[in-house]
């Protein structure tokens, strides 16, 4: 709603501050105000053909031809530095109040044409000191440091729109998802896809997330921040996909140079936090994460022996999930290498394998055997699973664990002590409510609850290496609000993220949603 209103206060704006330019320009002030035909008589002002204001109907095209329809009208008013340019791109209707007082000169594009004209005529007629005076004398024209700052201040819009909306670089930078997305991919990820999200945070350093490199500060201000608006999705999130997200529990964070560290993580854990200084970000600026949405919004999850069964189905398996398995015995690292298998996740005789990759190693005969190395309980984790509650889920593990639901907007659930700690993150952090517990009775904004109505959808995420993934098992669901986009393919990848290491060349432009 905030951006519905924002973008209709601008249109008004822009309309009120064009009826003077007009009225300059001798078009009659009203049709400022008509819809589609002040973008008529603008292309009039300026000089372009009128048909080119059907540009405008058209996504993302639209965004570049208004850009240039500003610039062409205060070119018009005989404005041609480069900080009227970058003014007109970036602040109107401001500039455009500005120049109320200023005199219309002209349609600028027929203008600049018959300027060019000149010159080749006078050239072409061998008048060469006309021709010098008229090139020095070119109000129009532009120095190459002009030409060079005016490319890259384009360049960087461009880039930073088609980043914000459309389609965004990333990497692969742990083993999370070995071995279906290796360390050193770098993917393109979709932002249409799921429905663009458009900006919650206004004011942010353009093509950078959230930190700036260097001087390791932040690269936005928190505030002002702008309400969760999503424009219709291309496709639903599906089961079995990887989704790129921000991190649901990276809200609160502790940044060192090694990694981040969430809060709830390190509280739960018993680091001392008196005086730590947390750097907290809106849902926008949090980590983006990889990883595969093995339920979505309205299933039951359950992982027994390591199989997730969804509604009660044994679910389809990535052919490139990995667990812990210990090798015992003498195995060369070139052999293991031969297999695929990611020497730098080895330690102590523990690997992460594909159940096909441990059984060719426990094939290799002498004195080699493979074991399945098995999770520990979170209770003797320190609460570390989700759902934080040793006292009710005590027998919770990695490779056993739920059942549990995941909301799904519109539906209720009873709310008991015994199951609180299960959406309680989602009530009280995602959607925004005050949740008490008082006498064994809930509390939601002060008024006993029995049930609670979701308002968004959630979705639950986990790594295809699943003994080495932080993933929904820790920090539980993902809301809808938190989505990024869909991963399309990927365009480059180096060994172990180091180009000296080499080029995987047979991954480049391969899917990344395989199965």
């Amino acid at each position: 709603m905030i951006i519905f209103w924002y973008i209709l206060i601008t249109h008004l704006l822009t309309c009120v501050t064009l009826a003077p330019l007009f009225q300059k320009a001798g078009v009659d002030r009203w049709k400022a105000y008509v819809p589609g035909l002040n973008f008529i008589e603008w292309c009039k002002i300026i000089g372009k053909p009128t048909w080119e204001a059907a540009y405008l109907l058209l996504p993302i095209v639209n965004i570049f031809t208004y850009a240039g329809m500003k610039v062409d009208l205060v070119r018009s008013f005989g404005k041609y530095k480069f900080w009227h340019t970058a003014l007109a791109v970036l602040f109107n209707p401001a500039i455009f109040w500005w120049l109320r007082n200023d005199e219309y000169t002209g349609p600028t594009l027929e203008k600049e044409q018959a300027y060019a004209n000149s010159i080749a005529e006078a050239e072409q007629k061998g008048m060469k000191a006309k021709t010098e005076q008229l090139i020095r004398d070119n109000p129009y024209q532009k120095g190459q440091l002009r030409e060079w700052g005016e490319a890259i201040f384009f360049a960087v819009f461009a880039a930073s729109f088609i980043r914000m909306f459309l389609i965004e670089a990333y990497v692969i930078p742990t083993s999370s998802m070995e071995g279906s997305l290796l360390v050193g991919d770098f993917l393109f990820v979709s932002k249409a896809h799921y429905g663009i999200r458009m900006p919650m945070t206004l004011f942010q350093l353009p093509l950078l997330h959230n930190r700036i490199p260097y001087i390791d500060k932040e690269s936005y201000l928190s505030k002002p921040q702008l309400s969760y608006t999503r424009l219709p999705a291309l496709e639903s999130v599906a089961r079995n996909t990887p989704v790129v997200f921000n991190y649901p529990d990276g809200d609160s964070v502790l940044i060192r140079p090694e990694r981040t560290y969430n809060y709830g993580d390190m509280r739960r854990m018993g680091a001392e936090l008196s005086n730590v200084e947390l750097t907290v970000r809106p849902i926008d600026k949090k980590d983006h994460y990889i990883k595969r949405c093995v339920a979505v919004a309205g299933d039951t999850l359950e992982i027994r022996n390591r199989q997730i069964h969804i509604n009660s189905q044994p679910s389809p398996n990535p052919k490139g999930m990995q667990f812990r398995y210990r090798i015992a015995g003498s195995v060369s690292s070139d052999k293991l290498s031969e297999l695929g298998v990611n020497l730098q996740d080895g330690n102590n005789g523990i690997y992460h394998m594909t159940p096909a990759q441990a059984a060719t190693v426990n094939a290799f005969g002498g004195n080699v055997k493979v074991d399945f190395e098995t999770e520990s309980l979170s209770q003797s984790r320190g609460g570390v699973l989700f759902p934080h509650d040793t006292a009710h889920y005590k027998t919770w593990t990695l490779d056993n664990f739920g059942p549990i639901y995941v909301p799904k907007q519109g539906a209720s659930t009873t709310l008991t002590p015994e199951n609180v700690a299960m959406y309680r993150s989602v009530i009280e952090k995602y959607e925004h409510n005050k949740l008490e517990i008082k006498d064994g009775k809930i509390f939601i904004n002060g008024k006993e609850s029995t049930n609670y109505t979701f308002k968004q959808n959630y979705y639950w995420m986990m790594g295809d290496n699943r003994h080495n993934s932080e993933d929904s098992r820790y920090w539980g669901f993902v809301p809808e609000d938190h989505i990024v986009g869909k991963p399309l393919f990927i365009w480059f990848s180096t060994k172990n993220a180091n180009i000296a290491n080499g080029i995987r060349w047979e991954r480049l432009f391969s899917g990344a949603t395989k199965m």
